[in-house]
């Protein structure tokens, strides 16, 4: 059965989206990204060859007719900073549909919500599409949606963290309030926090370092993969209610 999504008028099959950081090289990048699936990859543009012919070049292994790229704005510490960064990238490969990260500070690389929406707001009036990494704040989802976000990408734990999601409340609390995608971004760790994020009804998972850190990131990709499918259909599927006590599998009366 077919069970895609959209974003910004573009419609994709895989609701896993992935980095481009941290891979021992390129090569290992791009077979991981086959073993996901995804047909996302966020690239930083501020630390991502994929201008230079003289380096190794992202786009050499990773093909963006193949594979949307996602430009984004890690290591951006201001509104300023990030709308420049992203108008970089719209001349150097015509990108507008983008991921726009504010960081407040270095240590733990939680948004800047104000500045956040302040570029959200910029960026929208430009003709860009922000994707936007927040806060798992409903209330700061819905401020990000009304200024132009196109999908809200709250964190589930700190960035790099992989601490998996630590309040699955809010993140439920944005699902329910969204009118856009809304895609868990940060703290994934494992296969079963991928698990958790579609359960709770998110449109899809983006992560990085719980795939690139991994012993073996290409098999780590794949249960990523299949993570997010068995999430996806576990919420699709509607869970049983959760009850105080047992309740046989079998019927007790009529016992012999």
């Amino acid at each position: 059965m077919s069970d895609t999504w959209s974003v910004a008028g573009r419609t994709f099959s895989s609701r896993l989206i992935v980095g481009t950081g941290k891979y021992k090289d390129f090569a290992q990048n791009a077979a991981a990204v086959e073993a996901s699936g995804a047909e996302i990859v966020t690239v930083a543009v501020r630390r991502v060859n994929i201008s230079d012919p003289t380096q190794p070049v992202l786009m050499d292994y990773i093909d963006p007719k193949k594979i949307t790229y996602l430009p984004n704005t890690a290591g951006c510490f201001n509104a300023d900073e990030a709308i420049r960064t992203l108008r970089l990238a719209r001349e150097a490969g015509g990108w507008d549909l983008v991921k726009l990260e504010v960081l407040g500070e270095a240590r733990t690389l939680y948004p800047n919500m104000k500045e956040t929406l302040e570029a959200t707001e910029v960026l929208a009036k430009e003709g860009f599409h922000p994707m936007v990494y927040c806060v798992d704040d409903p209330i700061a989802a819905k401020q990000l949606e009304d200024a132009g976000a196109v999908a809200i990408m709250p964190l589930g734990a700190p960035i790099g963290s992989g601490l998996g999601i630590q309040n699955r409340v809010t993140i439920r609390l944005i699902v329910e309030g969204a009118k856009v995608p809304v895609l868990v971004d940060a703290g994934v760790g494992t296969a079963s926090d991928a698990a958790v994020a579609m359960e709770l009804g998110c449109d899809g998972v983006l992560m990085n370092t719980a795939i690139a850190e991994a012993k073996d990131p290409i098999r780590m990709a794949r249960a990523m993969k299949l993570a997010v499918e068995a999430g996806r259909d576990a919420y699709l599927s509607g869970r049983m209610g959760t009850r105080k006590y047992a309740d046989p599998s079998s019927p007790l009366a009529g016992l012999i």
